[in-house]
């Protein structure tokens, strides 16, 4: 069993389970608060240009060639990349998968220059929560108010500093085979 992440975009072919379990998955648990178009609104509102370099990046996890996890960035300000849409397959959770993907995503980030991470993830998703709060992302609320009237929760991470930036921008895609867990 061989894992790899691949650098790519959010058109690529692999990339539909990606997009296609993350409507499922916003629309199973917030259906009762998006508007009718529902998770599918949510998925489009940046074109896939946002997510790729030299200001982001789009991330695939594959295992045997099948794709079991994802994310990307885009760029937020100056110096801060914002995460989106990181996700892995539902029969595979609960593995590491997801603090692997955010890893491999920081790292890349770091590479293309930015030394902050912004993201927000749904008062819903109580995991994700948890693995940003366990990978050292400092919550940008109060957790004591009620959530469900914030609805989006965000969070920050400073990066590490002294690394060169990767000019993305002449660089080609990007495939690491990394060892399955």
């Amino acid at each position: 069993m061989t894992d790899q992440f691949i650098y790519t975009t959010p058109l690529d072919p692999r990339a539909t389970p990606l997009i296609e379990d993350l409507i499922h998955e916003y629309d199973s648990r917030y259906g009762d608060l998006f508007d009718r178009e529902g998770a599918v609104v949510e998925l489009n509102r940046y074109p896939p240009e946002a997510f790729a370099p030299p200001e982001g990046n789009f991330l695939l996890l594959l295992r045997d060639g099948e794709t079991i996890g994802g994310g990307a960035f885009k760029r937020y300000d100056a110096t801060t990349a914002e995460f989106k849409r990181i996700w892995t397959r539902r029969n595979l959770r609960r593995q590491g998968l997801a603090r692997r993907l955010l890893a491999e995503l920081e790292a890349q980030a770091l590479r293309q220059g930015y030394a902050r991470i912004y993201l927000t993830t749904g008062f819903r998703q109580p995991e994700a929560t948890g693995l940003y709060l366990t990978s050292g992302y400092r919550a940008l609320f109060d957790p004591d108010e009620d959530l469900a009237v914030r609805r989006k929760l965000p969070f920050e991470k400073v990066l590490g500093v002294g690394k060169e930036p990767v000019d993305l921008a002449r660089a080609g895609p990007v495939s690491t085979s990394v060892p399955a867990a």
